[in-house]
């Protein structure tokens, strides 16, 4: 069984509840309905209800089961807008402004996942990267502990194995302390969805001082910060990427690592070698790429590329699911610190 699968069928048990604020887009509908279909989540569609009923008539699709809300009709929008003046107004948000930007479907999603009335959001079809983010970190925040929000690509290999890529698509040029917090944040999205103990690389040129640079130095304190973290967790760096995936090589250029060459979860020094990694993987190795999944929100917010498919929607609501259950039996990383 692949992996993908198996996150449906998982997240099927655990019966959780996915906002989709784009409620105005075809591919959205068409996943709705076959997520409600196969029982992989409950839906929350925002948006006009007649709107939505008349263009599920049009084009075919079942939406029975999936709640319908209208940001503007909602009876509790003026809570949701009063959790959002409350978080904002040290930035200088004014309760009129709050109140707003809840009725964009983005924020009243995310609002939404904040207080409870959904369990996570899914979102980006038609709306950028930034958008989505922006409205998550205005309304859900991090998870504390954690300093930035980053990505993961779940990279599936032909023969199944998987990895996790992190960060390919969000944070430019981390600093040690955000690139840290990428590391812990990957080793859970990636024991989350996977079940497997993360093996945590913290990747370089270098291996353990077999060169000295600006970024290496960077890859090493962010390595100690992520140990302080996450003590329990199988860590290293800096580590070149055969050291981190060949035990024999590990053997020799990094004795006694407890990666010992299985890394399972790749953290790179920065986004142009986290996009170009993944993309290779992609193209040369016949890899599937699920993602950017988002990480580092306290509750999860997940983006979609404005090019997805409704199956790509359906496979990031059911990874929604899982990645929602397991935060919330999950100490923070500042509690495990």
């Amino acid at each position: 069984m692949d992996i993908l699968t198996q996150i449906r069928d998982k997240a099927k048990a655990l019966n959780r509840s996915v906002v989709f604020p784009e409620g105005d887009d075809d591919r959205t509908l068409h996943a709705v309905a076959g997520l409600q279909k196969e029982g992989i989540v409950r839906c929350i569609v925002l948006g006009d209800e007649k709107e939505i009923a008349d263009r599920a008539q049009e084009l075919n699709l079942d939406l029975a089961g999936a709640e319908i809300v209208d940001p503007r009709l909602a009876s509790y929008k003026g809570e949701l807008a009063d959790v959002l003046y409350e978080r904002r107004k040290h930035r200088g948000m004014t309760l009129e402004e709050a109140r707003k930007l809840t009725l964009d479907p983005l924020y009243f999603g995310a609002l939404m996942v904040k207080t409870g009335r959904a369990q996570g959001s899914v979102a980006g079809a038609a709306h950028s990267t930034g958008d989505v983010i922006r409205a998550a970190l205005y309304c859900i925040g991090l998870t504390p502990g954690i300093k930035v929000v980053s990505s993961s690509f779940m990279m599936v290999m032909p023969d199944g194995k998987v990895y996790m890529y992190s960060d390919g698509a969000v944070v430019p040029d981390p600093d040690a302390e955000q690139l840290a917090s990428i590391a812990v944040s990957a080793a859970a999205i990636h024991q989350a969805l996977t079940g497997e103990e993360p093996v945590v690389a913290m990747l370089s040129y270098s291996t353990k001082g077999s060169a000295e640079g600006a970024s290496i130095n960077k890859v090493r304190q962010a390595t100690a910060m992520a140990r302080e973290m996450r003590p329990e967790l199988r860590l290293d760096g800096e580590l070149q990427v055969d050291a981190a995936i060949v035990p024999a090589v590990a053997e020799k250029k990094a004795p006694g690592s407890p990666v010992r060459g299985e890394a399972n979860v790749f953290i790179f020094p920065d986004l142009d070698a986290g996009n170009i990694a993944y993309k290779i993987t992609q193209r040369l190795a016949g890899a599937q790429a699920i993602g950017p999944l988002v990480q580092g929100l306290e509750k999860p917010a997940f983006d979609l590329s404005r090019g997805c498919t409704a199956s790509d929607i359906v496979n990031v609501a059911a990874i929604n699911a899982l990645v929602s259950a397991s935060s919330e039996g999950m100490p923070s990383a500042q509690e495990r610190a």
